[in-house]
């Protein structure tokens, strides 16, 4: 039986024997972490473990480790970083730097058993970008935001942890959280395509994606993405994602209705999995219930992903991690 069509969160830093059983019973697909759930790495290791071994399977477990303000695991048992945005615009070689950030990212989260980042991410920063997403993002243009997604996807991999681009497909255009509201971008399709779709184009090829909960009024006026079919088939047919499609955050509040009703209007809309992160026990179970179970399509494209987590080649983690602060040193007078 394929397992069942969500991410599920533990609500702390121990698997509880209630969510053992629960976990067991609803087989989701995997997990996701959040800085409740992380005290140390030797913790950390026993968390991830505990909740392979409730599935009895090697479940992917997921978190957002983007660096920045974005950081689940943080000092002083794991390096912190720069908001992306602030890297970018810092470091020599901004493209060697990300690749190396991402690198390192990679074998700290593998070290602890988690070996899938919510990252990169796609969104072009905007002047109207909200605050909460703006420091997160990569650059101002297409280009400088494909080849900086890129190399954080490579860094990744490089480190046998695989990544998940987000949001799919734009959020860059958003003024207002979609944690607390529903952004909405009033702009001509033929604008979208240019400009807000065309990094999610280029990267189509990454195994996993997360969805943006914001309404595209040229496309589907009455809905957001992850409960879009129209948008849904633009970022199948159009953008040309094959990968496993992730929503973002059911729980968030860009979104309206009782749980079970958002995971299945996503499943219904053409997402393949639906995410819950806050851990309530009540909520995770309508969600699992209403997710129901992969269909073989996104049982196809959730192997295919992890057909690619590997084995990480042994490097010096300590030069990399010398590599990127010389990078992010000021230049020599």
């Amino acid at each position: 039986m394929a397992p069942g069509a969500a991410v599920l969160a533990p609500l702390g830093p121990v698997l509880s024997p209630d969510e053992r059983r629960f976990f067991a019973n609803a087989d989701p697909w995997g997990f996701i972490l959040f800085a409740r759930n992380v005290e140390t790495p030797a913790q950390l290791r026993r968390l991830t473990s505990d909740l392979r071994e409730a599935v009895g399977r090697d479940a992917p477990v997921m978190i957002d480790q983007e660096g920045g303000r974005v950081q689940r695991m943080r000092a002083p048992h794991w390096r912190e970083y720069l908001p992306a945005l602030d890297q970018m615009s810092r470091a020599h070689d901004p493209l060697r730097a990300q690749w190396l950030r991402n690198r390192l990212i990679a074998a700290e989260l593998r070290d602890v058993g988690i070996d899938v980042n919510c990252a990169p991410l796609a969104d072009i920063a905007e002047a109207a970008t909200h605050p909460v997403l703006l420091n997160r993002l990569y650059g101002h243009d297409p280009e400088t935001v494909v080849a900086a997604a890129r190399a954080c996807a490579e860094g990744l991999l490089a480190g046998g942890v695989l990544p998940v681009l987000k949001h799919i497909p734009g959020y860059g255009r958003a003024s207002v959280d979609s944690h607390k509201a529903l952004p909405r971008v009033d702009v001509p399709r033929a604008e979208l395509d240019r400009h807000d779709f065309a990094p999610f184009r280029a990267l189509a090829d990454l195994p996993m994606g997360m969805t943006a909960h914001i309404v595209f009024s040229a496309i589907d006026p009455d809905h957001p993405a992850t409960a879009s079919a129209p948008m849904m088939r633009v970022i199948r047919e159009e953008i040309g994602f094959g990968g496993l499609i992730i929503t973002d955050d059911l729980s968030m509040e860009a979104l309206s209705g009782p749980l079970a009703t958002r995971a299945a209007a996503a499943l219904a809309a053409g997402c393949d999995v639906a995410l819950h992160c806050n851990g309530d026990a009540s909520e995770m179970a309508a969600v699992a219930e209403a997710a129901g179970r992969l269909t073989p399509a996104a049982e196809a494209r959730a192997g295919a992903a992890l057909a690619l987590r590997k084995t990480p080649e042994p490097v010096d983690i300590g030069a990399l991690a010398q590599e990127l602060e010389s990078l992010l040193s000021k230049a020599p007078a």
